[in-house]
């Protein structure tokens, strides 16, 4: 269910059922001479859009394009990068959150398929979400319980997961269930390769433009091993990856 398309009383159902908010992240960022900016954006919006269809009950929030992109693959000038300081991101994301919080959420989950290669010790997009949830929720948690809240009887069942209220905003990949391994491995991560080529083939075929790979571009030449049928069957194992985050696993 598209946040945009509902109406006051079925956000007001969807808060008593703590239904999931899911809110895809992106950036605008050049993917060599071959896709097209907002191929990160895309990807995660594909892969929710098909947990989406699966449950139409989850509420997915309109996207946010302009995250940290970096500069590390090329200069922005002519070639189409927008970079948003992570620093300047998380008073934006605190704001987004805290009116969230506000409406009545305590079930969001945002995506992002940009940089997740070192997620873990996380990029700069994701961290400056991550650190806005958590600001955002330590603020709003002493408003409501006042300071020393987490030593109060209220929270003794903290650690069984049961009352923890960092749960109330996570960060996720589109694919941090991957315990096996298989998903990398069929998979593997690249930028403006076989996989995000693949993947923007299978959503928007008319926007790639193999004949444009330059083999100068290394991060590029296996772009020329794509094929609509390999991403749709990537994006359709991000999809698995994003429903077991918000629902377990079946």
């Amino acid at each position: 269910m598209q946040y945009l398309k509902m109406l006051p009383y079925q956000i007001r159902e969807a808060i008593e059922k703590n239904t999931p908010v899911v809110f895809p992240l992106g950036v605008v960022e050049y993917h060599a001479e071959h896709l097209p900016l907002g191929v990160d954006c895309f990807t995660c919006i594909n892969a929710i859009e098909r947990v989406e269809k699966r449950h139409p009950e989850i509420i997915v929030l309109p996207p946010f394009y302009y995250g940290a992109a970096s500069l590390a693959v090329a200069a922005p000038e002519k070639n189409g990068t927008v970079h948003v300081d992570a620093l300047k991101l998380v008073p934006v994301a605190e704001e987004i959150f805290k009116g969230l919080l506000r409406v009545g959420f305590r079930n969001i989950h945002c995506f992002i398929a940009h940089q997740t290669e070192e997620f873990n010790q996380g990029m700069p997009t994701d961290l400056a979400f991550r650190l806005a949830a958590r600001h955002t929720i330590f603020d709003w948690v002493e408003k409501e319980s006042g300071e020393g809240w987490w030593g109060t009887e209220k929270f003794s069942d903290y650690y069984s997961n049961a009352n923890n209220p960092f749960n109330w905003i996570r960060v996720h990949t589109c694919r941090e269930n991957d315990e096996s391994g298989e998903h990398a491995r069929l998979f593997p991560g690249d930028h403006a390769g076989k996989l995000e080529t693949s993947e923007t083939m299978a959503i928007y075929p008319e926007l790639v433009e193999l004949d444009r790979i330059d083999d100068t571009i290394w991060f590029a030449r296996a772009g020329k091993e794509a094929s609509a049928e390999y991403g749709d069957a990537a994006l359709e194992m991000a999809a698995d990856d994003i429903e077991i985050t918000l629902f377990g696993k079946k």
